[in-house]
């Protein structure tokens, strides 16, 4: 044994899986874009939410659920930063919801093309 061998412990994906994880993807690419160009950031939403449906029970579900939040909680700080910004603080917001919504668009897509859902389920036992 030379410690090469494949590791039997990952199964292959199912078509459907591959479509899951395929379209996730595409949403993440498409809201990374849309953090510099705003547009993108609304398109891979609406993906998310569309196609939220052909993932179901798969272990790219979280995915979707996690892009889908991640617009609507940078949507709300977003406004709240835009609003603050007559009194400066909103500029530290808005960079602050900048740096977390790149943290949770690149954790998704490492995850994602490692064939891993978002969140690990904790077991403690």
């Amino acid at each position: 044994m030379s410690g090469f061998e494949p590791d039997h412990q990952f199964r292959s994906l199912t078509p459907r899986e591959e479509n899951a994880k395929s379209n996730v993807v595409i949403a993440y690419i498409f809201m990374l874009l849309g953090i510099f160009t705003g547009v993108f950031w609304l398109i891979g939403a609406i993906w998310a939410m569309v196609k939220i449906s052909d993932a179901r029970s798969t272990k790219f579900e979280d995915h979707y659920a996690n892009i889908i939040s991640t617009f609507w909680w940078g949507i709300f700080w977003g406004i709240i930063g835009v609003v603050l910004a007559l009194f400066f603080i909103g500029y530290f917001i808005l960079f602050a919801v900048w740096v977390w919504s790149i943290f949770r668009m690149v954790k998704g897509i490492a995850r994602a093309t490692s064939n891993q859902s978002y969140r690990d389920m904790f077991n403690p036992f």
